[in-house]
């Protein structure tokens, strides 16, 4: 489990999010919400090391991340990065990548690693692009081979930056199942996005980012219950129940 107690992040000494205190907790979505440049990817890269905090802590199981070497925390965090360079390899070959934390030099993978790059693309829905160039894929067809690199590390926790962008709203449903999936084997699950009302739909706990701070993190059901949206979009959030349970859209 990831917890973050009174963090504060930003760049060059600037905060854009303050006093932050938030868990990540394992069988859990927990969807990070917010306007544009509220800090949700600052956020989620802190959480990983790859920023430093300004204040406060980032434990991983009551470890302060400061105490986890590199590999330490790819091993027990996937980070599926809002947009990569485009490496002239194969997609198969791409996802391989989400091993390295468990090799060693010079890298040779095992039986084992190409299992679980198999595992990892069949649960992302790319299997059938595995031995396509990752130039020749389009948008969509890349993010699946992305979200199959970050569940090949297989680790007890995968942080995703917008996994949804560039995909219609057929795979779009596919990555939020998947993502659900996930957090029924155990894992802790937490993804930055701006499809509000899929979010509001799917996710087990929402995380609203808005005004340099966390405004509410609580079930869906609660954050609409206290309007924290509407406040936080400037826009009216509504639902209507249906078959599948409550449909969320804005006015």
């Amino acid at each position: 489990m990831i917890e973050l107690k009174r963090l504060a992040v930003g760049y060059h000494g600037t905060p854009l999010l303050e006093d932050v205190d938030l868990i990540f907790p394992r069988g859990c979505v927990t969807v990070l919400l917010g306007p544009n440049g509220c800090g949700k990817s600052t956020l989620l890269k802190t959480m990983l090391g790859l920023i430093p905090p300004l204040s406060g802590q980032v434990l991983y199981d009551g470890r302060p991340i400061s105490d986890l070497s590199g590999g330490e925390i790819a091993r027990r965090a996937a980070y599926m990065a809002q947009s990569h360079a485009i490496p002239n390899i194969v997609a198969r070959r791409m996802v391989l990548h989400g091993r390295f934390p468990y090799l060693s030099f010079p890298r040779r993978y095992r039986k084992g690693d190409y299992e679980a790059v198999d595992r990892a693309l069949q649960s992302a829905g790319g299997l059938e692009l595995a031995n396509r160039p990752m130039a020749e894929l389009s948008g969509g067809q890349r993010q699946k081979i992305y979200l199959a690199m970050a569940l090949a590390q297989e680790t007890e926790t995968i942080l995703m930056d917008e996994p949804t962008t560039w995909l219609d709203i057929r795979h779009q449903l596919e990555v939020m199942r998947t993502a659900r999936a996930l957090a029924k084997t155990g894992r802790a699950v937490g993804l930055v996005s701006h499809e509000l009302c899929l979010s509001m739909r799917t996710a087990h706990r929402v995380a609203v980012l808005a005004e340099g701070r966390l405004l509410l993190a609580a079930s869906p059901e609660e954050v609409f219950r206290q309007g924290v949206l509407d406040r936080a979009f400037g826009v009216k959030v509504c639902r209507v129940e249906a078959s599948g349970g409550w449909q969320y859209f804005c006015e």
